[in-house]
């Protein structure tokens, strides 16, 4: 008796997790926390769909759905790489601005509140950025520092993170004293109550807009489009000010 309980309770959790649509995301490092509350919050809400998210660089990704990476959509850090993916004819669909970004500069032990400025106390030994080939955060912090004169001051001291992500843990392990990260770090569990931060104001560094794209070769194009719909809604206002960024305009 109990072995055919076992087999019915397994029989039925088989056919469960095989009913459930997967929908694969490709999603910008600074998205690492909030997204992970907005999987949560749509799985509850969406019980027979499982969304797997892959975090990392958008222009790696870009690369990758370029040359047939298996994804259904993808959410970026800004609006040149979803573009590319509409250009070279992978999206379905066009792209949408999902998000603004904020730039952040960020120490775990000094007061930033000096903005670039800080860049110049004499405890700063090196400064994380992260690479601005592949991260558009990496890429907004060189353009500031370009357009302030500043880069070629401080570039000696600069460390690359590989995206956002790598670039804020040298900040927070102490590897690096002072780190250009997306504000949304600031604002995560291991960062909000430790260290500082200081955000550019939009005259100097304006928000990033972020965009996403749906992905022409998806297998799973009504329940990605469902995903996209929900991030983008009213329901995930809340979650995406909590780690603070600007709304978009709802359709």
């Amino acid at each position: 008796m109990k072995r055919i309980v076992f087999l019915f309770i397994f029989f039925h959790f088989f056919i469960s997790v095989c009913a459930q649509t997967i929908v694969k995301v490709a999603a910008a490092a600074n998205l690492s926390y909030v997204l992970k509350e907005i999987k949560k919050q749509y799985e509850l809400e969406y019980p027979h769909s499982k969304i797997n998210i892959t975090f990392g660089p958008s222009g790696l990704f870009t690369n990758q759905i370029l040359n047939g990476a298996d994804f259904d959509f993808f959410m970026a850090a800004d609006m040149v790489y979803p573009e590319k993916i509409v250009s070279s004819g992978y999206a379905n669909g066009k792209v949408d601005i999902y998000a603004y970004g904020k730039l952040a500069l960020w120490s775990l032990n000094l007061d930033v509140s000096n903005g670039l400025r800080s860049l110049f106390l004499p405890q700063v030994k090196k400064i994380a950025i992260a690479n601005p080939k592949t991260a558009p955060y990496g890429r907004s912090a060189v353009r500031l520092l370009k357009n302030n004169g500043v880069y070629d001051k401080i570039n000696n001291k600069i460390v690359w993170g590989d995206d956002i992500s790598q670039t804020a843990q040298f900040a927070f392990s102490g590897n690096a004293e002072l780190a250009f990260i997306a504000l949304s770090f600031a604002f995560s569990p291991e960062m909000q109550n430790n260290g500082h931060f200081y955000v550019f104001p939009e005259d100097v560094c304006p928000q990033q807009k972020q965009g996403c794209v749906l992905i022409k070769k998806s297998k799973s194009k009504k329940e990605a489009e469902r995903f996209k719909n929900y991030v983008m809604g009213h329901k995930c206002d809340g979650l995406w000010i909590k780690f603070g960024y600007g709304l978009a305009k709802k359709q």
